[in-house]
């Protein structure tokens, strides 16, 4: 099996820092309960938009394309992205005007030093 990463790009208005970065944790409390979860790694970008809004990046990693698709199951097929256990995946649990854009991904090198 080989790990998957679901890598979200977020970008959070000004003023809704706190609102984002308490949602991304309750959804990595849930994932942390999940079969297959490995890790989780959120950024926070050092520069500032020109309308004030920061971006961030949040990665989720999991055993397998299958251990993911079992946890957000339903979410696929309904557009508020509800999986079986009523959490809005997909990058549809934050709440507007944040912005998701999410990725899936398989790593194709890795290089360490």
């Amino acid at each position: 099996m080989q790990e998957v990463s679901i890598i979200n790009h977020i970008v959070v208005p000004a003023g809704m820092q706190s609102v984002a970065e308490s949602i991304r944790d309750q959804y990595i409390a849930y994932f942390k309960t999940q079969d297959g979860f490995v890790s989780s790694t959120f950024y926070r970008s050092l520069d500032t938009e020109a309308d004030g809004s920061i971006k961030y990046v949040n990665t989720v990693v999991w055993q397998s394309f299958q251990h993911y698709q079992a946890v957000v199951n339903k979410g696929f097929s309904n557009p508020d992205g509800l999986n079986n256990d009523g959490y809005k995946v997909l990058g549809k649990g934050f709440p507007e005007p944040i912005r998701v854009s999410p990725g899936r991904y398989i790593i194709v090198a890795d290089n360490q030093a």
